[in-house]
């Protein structure tokens, strides 16, 4: 089973006016660079998630910046420990997209003033390490949250802590959408308002972090401890 969720029409933004807005918005990003990969993950199952539709916006901006997006359909995924050893195929597929990526974005509702478990079970499934590999340890992240009430930053003050606990390079932008209810159109479009123009700005921002960061990665993970543990010596003179 495929778990990345295609986008269910072309990458039109219709709320976005071209005339302010960058086709590749960071330096760097030249017509032979590879485009950024950024991996999207959103919390609730429900059939109109605004959690959803919103995150489907961000990734036809993040397309139209020029990065390269996947969306992961959560819908199978178990809860963490039901599997004994994450024994699952949905889990599986969850770390390689994760280690495919070299940016996140996470969109949750908030529910009783936090993240929805579903979004909690999909960072819970990202070991900070496994078999020497780090899915999520360097990469950038941007945190969007959507409200049924007044806007509030519960959802994404939560996100930025699991961000710092996975390791990842957290943007300083975010979005709230508040009353999401009323910003998406019967086709699941988000409507022209501030609530939109936010989530360009962060999209745009996560594209420039994610390009002014990709030549430093490797250094910026690159950890004594763990050079200690796996036994990589340096030359003291160099290094490196």
């Amino acid at each position: 089973m495929n778990r990345v969720r295609s986008l269910p029409e072309p990458d039109l933004l219709p709320a976005l006016d071209p005339r302010f807005a960058y086709r590749r918005p960071a330096l760097g990003l030249g017509p032979d660079e590879p485009a950024p990969r950024i991996l999207l993950l959103y919390g609730s199952l429900r059939e109109r998630s605004f959690s959803r539709l919103a995150t489907e916006e961000a990734a036809r901006l993040l397309r139209f910046f020029g990065a390269e997006t996947r969306i992961f359909d959560p819908s199978d995924l178990p809860l963490p420990d039901q599997i004994p050893g994450d024994d699952h195929p949905a889990v599986n597929e969850l770390r390689e997209l994760s280690m495919w990526s070299e940016g996140h974005v996470w969109c949750s509702p908030e529910r009783h003033g936090q993240i929805t478990g579903l979004m909690k079970a999909q960072i819970d499934h990202l070991p900070l390490e496994s078999k020497g590999m780090r899915p999520t340890q360097g990469r950038t992240l941007a945190v969007m949250q959507v409200s049924g009430g007044s806007q509030s930053f519960n959802a994404v003050n939560t996100m930025r802590l699991l961000g710092r606990w996975m390791r990842m390079y957290t943007i300083p932008n975010q979005s709230s959408v508040a009353m999401a209810y009323k910003e998406f159109d019967e086709a699941g479009r988000m409507r022209p308002s501030s609530y939109y123009d936010r989530i360009v700005d962060v999209m745009e921002e996560l594209v420039r972090f994610t390009i002014l960061l990709r030549p430093h990665a490797a250094q910026l993970v690159d950890r004594y401890s763990e050079r200690k543990s796996a036994g990589i010596t340096v030359d003291p003179v160099a290094g490196i």
